[in-house]
């Protein structure tokens, strides 16, 4: 079992640790370990604390010997991304203008439940300058790769979490998503990421993007990504857009299968252009839900516009963030962070709240179709990985990374549960990922579907890193 510590799911993590089997110091070396063998030629750490991590496994482990755990996660080691707040460390967000001494008085909400938890933190992960794009590389970390293909892409923007869960560090990862920033990595890297209804995980601080952005769970298999769903699913006072309490376990009823849910399948949203491998993949896994009993129909939701109205709003949210630069920072920054911040400020007021305007009548639609519907299955991504040199797929066709990335960022604008499940790989080894959208508020559904898919793959997948 030794030689596998690091690959154990974090629900089979705290059974041993209760059986006194295994204890939190031992995974939490073992994942050291594994940080120190695959990190430097994954680069997935920003910030690695191994004095901290050793500490709180020890403390853990004590908890453990008098029978007195303090949570569901007590000593199992995870990563949180860069964007989280962490009592004592700095919060550095991909850019070499955030000062490394500066660091944080206070943990911020999700860092807090996971605290209270008795999860070990192993560190913070990487993720592009200011979190504003699909993949992962930074002025402050350089190119984070893929676990799979370290010639690719890891995605992004919480492409440190996905890499690191793919190569075996830490059970558990904490990413954001404000357009497919947890989604779009899980697929580029076989992991599973779950990006819950909006304020169902409380996010702080906020910033000009918040109304698209949500935290949320990494796994690698979704039982773990419910059982982290509990642990973070809590409302805090510091954001005002959080959900009150929901006290169901979202682990309960997750093996239930789909029979008779209504699933709608989009293999393009009704405009993306999707590789072809990926679409094969994809038609597979739908007559795999319908030979599961789930109703499977090929239809595409109403979405007319919708990549205009997103672009608007993001770019207007990255303007906002590097509002005051000047020319000498500017020159320091992410050149395409750069260029995009100039497409926000360039525009004006009513094109800000014509796209407000249009997200409206978007998510309407949306909460219509999904009363028809239980479960939306799509790709989770228009493309595999591709190369690191590369910032799109296909320069001839994209202009931005949400070209290459139409699934993920409509369901932000709409405050929906959505997941992505890894479900093949092309033929030169690449992760496929599917992804499965959800009525708000109903990652039940979500997960129970993700579950019954999951259990029909044979085998984990795993990266050959070693």
């Amino acid at each position: 079992m030794a030689r596998d510590i690091h690959y154990l799911p974090a629900r089979e993590l705290v059974d041993l640790f209760q059986r006194k089997m295994l204890s939190p110091v031992e995974a939490t070396r073992a994942a050291l370990d594994r940080i120190a063998a695959v990190n430097p030629r994954i680069n997935a750490f920003v910030l690695i604390d191994e004095e901290s991590a050793l500490a709180q496994a020890r403390t853990a482990e004590a908890r453990w010997h008098k029978g007195a755990p303090i949570g569901l996660l007590d000593g199992v080691p995870i990563t949180l991304k860069d964007q989280c707040m962490v009592q004592g460390w700095p919060t550095r967000r991909g850019s070499v203008l955030t000062p490394a001494d500066q660091v944080a008085s206070a943990d911020g909400p999700v860092t807090a439940r996971l605290r209270e938890h008795g999860a070990v933190f192993l560190g913070k992960t990487t993720t592009p300058e200011n979190g504003w794009k699909g993949l992962t590389d930074s002025p402050l970390t350089g190119i984070t790769r893929n676990p799979w293909n370290i010639e690719l892409h890891a995605g992004g923007s919480s492409g440190g979490a996905a890499a690191a869960l793919a190569a075996g560090i830490g059970a558990l990862a904490v990413g954001s998503d404000g357009g497919g920033s947890i989604r779009i990595p899980a697929s580029f890297s076989g992991v599973v990421g779950l990006k819950p209804s909006f304020g169902r995980v409380p996010t702080y601080p906020h910033n000009a993007n918040t109304h698209l952005i949500h935290f949320g769970p990494m796994a690698r298999n979704v039982a773990d990504a419910a059982l982290m769903l509990n642990v973070l699913a809590e409302p805090d006072i510091r954001d005002w857009t959080s959900l009150p309490a929901d006290k169901r376990d979202w682990q309960n009823g997750i093996d239930h299968g789909v029979q008779g849910l209504r699933i709608a399948y989009s293999p393009t949203l009704g405009f993306a252009k999707v590789e072809p491998e990926l679409r094969t993949a994809l038609d597979s896994a739908a007559r795999r839900f319908s030979d599961f009993g789930a109703v499977v129909e090929g239809v595409d939701p109403p979405l007319e516009g919708v990549r205009d109205v997103f672009a608007v709003l993001w770019a207007g949210g990255v303007a906002r963030g590097i509002h005051g630069a000047s020319a000498e920072q500017k020159a320091e920054m992410d050149p395409d962070l750069v260029a995009f911040a100039a497409y926000g400020e360039s525009l004006e007021l009513m094109d800000f709240l014509a796209a407000q305007a249009e997200r409206d009548r978007i998510a309407t639609e949306l909460a219509r179709f999904f009363e028809l519907f239980d479960l939306l299955l799509t790709p989770a991504t228009a493309v595999a990985a591709f190369p690191c040199e590369r910032q799109l797929a296909n320069p001839e066709r994209e202009r931005w990374w949400f070209d290459w990335a139409p699934f993920s960022y409509p369901f932000n604008m709409s405050h929906q549960p959505a997941i992505s499940i890894p479900c093949g790989q092309t033929k030169d080894g690449r992760p496929i990922g599917l992804q499965l959208v959800g009525p708000r508020l109903r990652e039940d559904i979500v997960l129970r579907a993700a579950a019954a898919f999951e259990k029909s793959r044979p085998g984990l997948f795993r990266p050959r890193i070693d």
